[in-house]
């Protein structure tokens, strides 16, 4: 997963792609799309991240922490190789992370996850408040009722509410079931989710697109935080993708997030880039474009 701008989705609408992306893929490929071949990580308190585009391919190693892509590019398709890959444990890139050495500032394991804001032209948009797994979320239910009404299908915030918990409780699920399969820790509020939000991916545009697709985000903040005590939430994004995005927003459960940085072209770049302002809290961790696979130091 790098910074850079991709093409369209075939979504209903697209904010347009920041032009201050490090480097530009075609304009088919799915966002964190790229080529990489075998590396190792020198220095002992940094980290990598992979995802889909890595799968059968060798990992990085000697990494202090991993952060892994639970999708494949999309927010409703499943990274192919975050459990077993063609039957083995060290194709599961969730395996690879656990076996990272070890950082005194973040735990060995992480997942990151794209997000998008589609509208009503897609089949997934939901129709009620009824979650992936059965469970309803609609006003007046007892533990996490949507705070925008009742969705009824259409393109409102309480419906781009209700996606974006339904993106986050599917990320959940195949957290688990990858878990389950090689072995490691399954439960999800045992690791931080990173939410990818980058112009790449399809969101809604003018006024009413922006409070939709603040209210998609503030929907998949809420699911992940239901998972269980503890569970924390990240934004990876840009100051100007945000902006692009959200208008700026840190409405509700969006304050205080801490913040994932790219841009950064050298490890001495992301290290500068800690200085930086966050645009929903702290700047937790930077990344820089690195070659066959990006780095990420921990602020």
């Amino acid at each position: 997963m790098t910074f850079r701008p991709v093409g369209f989705r075939g979504a209903r609408s697209l904010v347009v792609a920041a032009a201050v992306a490090v480097a530009m893929l075609g304009a088919s490929s799915p966002v964190g799309a790229r080529s990489t071949t075998a590396s190792t990580t020198t220095a002992s308190t940094t980290g990598n991240d992979i995802s889909y585009p890595q799968c059968g391919r060798t990992f990085p190693s000697g990494q202090a922490f991993g952060i892994v892509g639970v999708n494949g590019g999309l927010a409703n398709r499943l990274n192919p190789c975050l459990g077993e890959y063609n039957g083995g444990l060290s194709t599961s890139e969730l395996f690879w992370a656990w076996g990272s050495t070890g950082s005194p500032k973040l735990p060995k394991a992480a997942l990151y996850v794209n997000t998008a804001d589609p509208g009503t032209g897609v089949a997934d948009w939901p129709k009620d408040n009824t979650d992936p797994n059965g469970v309803s979320e609609a006003p007046g239910t007892l533990l996490n009722p949507d705070p925008y009404g009742s969705c009824n299908g259409l393109d409102s915030q309480a419906c781009a509410w209700q996606y974006g918990w339904d993106r986050a409780t599917q990320d959940v699920d195949w957290l688990v079931a990858a878990a389950k399969q090689v072995g490691v820790v399954s439960a999800p509020s045992t690791y931080r989710w990173w939410l990818d939000v980058e112009t790449g991916n399809s969101w809604e545009t003018g006024i009413s697109g922006l409070a939709n697709n603040v209210a998609d985000l503030q929907g998949m903040v809420a699911a992940f935080r239901a998972t269980g005590t503890g569970a924390s939430v990240g934004i990876y994004s840009t100051s100007y993708q945000w902006g692009q995005i959200t208008g700026g927003s840190t409405a509700g459960n969006l304050s205080s997030l801490s913040d994932w940085i790219p841009g950064a072209r050298t490890l001495s770049g992301a290290k500068s880039n800690c200085s930086l302002t966050g645009f929903t809290g702290s700047v937790m961790i930077t990344q820089w474009f690195g070659k066959p696979y990006d780095g990420d130091w921990a602020c």
